[in-house]
């Protein structure tokens, strides 16, 4: 018996400091996410910042929490409900960091008699923080835990043509009303030594104006030229202008070098030369969480205001919409016939 299992990013059980600091530590704690030996990144971690970052974060959390919960989960809850209506086989939701984690989502699975898994991360493009860790994770909880069940991944979806019909059109829905002089898309940054870390070429990836527009196999797994690629479909799409769009990234962490242009200067410089008018779309997320929530629609926000800029724009995530939910569980079918 066939079944699919969604996974997401995660998030802390509450905003309490004690569930922000044990969210942040498993999180940080992932060698995929910081990169570096064991006792260094333990030491960091552990002795640095969650001595720090928690009170912060859990003030930044308390900001953007609902009623109901965390907008992560319960964007993902909705999303998973409306996916599994339509679906011809279970679904389940796991999330990579917290709850519901990944081994109960495979649990529930196996309870229904499902015996291979179709595992989707809910990430368009493929980095070693996102979609390389569910996949590693899950395979190894297979493994020990339910040898007797198989997993296909879906590989990064950034160029199917189906995501970026759905994304232009919910893009295209807000740009009617908001009308902006430029649309930036901000993605979630990542070290750039992830990008080649990732080069199964090991020698493509310059992280220059050239590598991420010459085709290579090394583009499989480049988080950097599936960003731009993202960017550039669905420019074409809705036949924006040059000039009109462009890419930067967001969220970096420590002092090594990450990828840019990075999005606060880049929101910062657009205020400072006269752009009176920005609207922001996150496509490395497709549900609504701290980042595209309180990062931008927040603090970017503020600080574009404050270096003259007048009306900032928050485009949402695809979250649980509609023709989002019905892409997901077509893909789902079309693998299980």
């Amino acid at each position: 018996m066939k079944g699919a299992l969604l996974v997401n990013l995660g998030s802390p059980n509450s905003t309490s400091v004690k569930d922000v600091k044990n969210y942040l530590d498993e999180f940080l704690m992932d060698k995929r996410v910081i990169d570096t030996p064991y006792l260094i990144r333990a030491f960091v971690v552990k002795g640095i910042i969650l001595n720090t970052r928690p009170k912060k974060s859990a003030e930044a959390y308390k900001k953007i929490w609902w009623p109901e919960g965390s907008p992560l989960i319960v964007l993902s809850e909705r999303l998973h409900k409306k996916v599994q209506k339509n679906s011809t086989i279970p679904v389940e939701l796991a999330m990579r960091y917290g709850n519901p984690s990944i081994k109960s989502g495979i649990e529930k699975l196996a309870a229904k008699g499902v015996t291979e898994i179709f595992l989707i991360p809910l990430y368009p493009q493929f980095a070693m923080a996102t979609t390389e860790t569910i996949t590693v994770l899950a395979s190894k909880i297979v493994e020990k835990d339910f040898p007797s069940i198989k997993i296909t991944d879906v590989p990064a979806f950034y160029n199917e043509p189906d995501y970026i019909e759905v994304l232009s059109n919910s893009i295209q829905q807000h740009l009617e009303l908001i009308k902006p002089d430029h649309l930036l898309f901000s993605y979630h940054g990542v070290p750039e030594r992830h990008i080649k870390k990732s080069d199964i070429t090991k020698s493509h990836c310059k992280i220059d104006g050239s590598c991420c527009n010459t085709p290579s196999p090394a583009h499989e797994f480049c988080y950097r030229h599936q960003c731009y690629q993202t960017t550039k479909n669905v420019a074409e799409k809705l036949n924006l202008k040059e000039g009109s769009y462009s890419t930067s990234f967001q969220s970096r962490l420590g002092r090594d070098p990450w990828l840019q242009p990075y999005t606060d200067q880049t929101i910062d410089d657009f205020a400072k030369n006269g752009i009176k008018n920005l609207a922001v779309v996150t496509p490395a997320f497709v549900s609504d969480c701290l980042e595209t929530l309180e990062e931008i629609g927040m603090e970017a926000k503020h600080s574009f205001e404050e270096n003259g800029g007048e009306n900032f724009s928050t485009i949402p995530c695809l979250n649980d919409n509609e023709e989002w939910a019905n892409t997901l569980c077509n893909w789902i079918n079309n693998w299980a016939k």
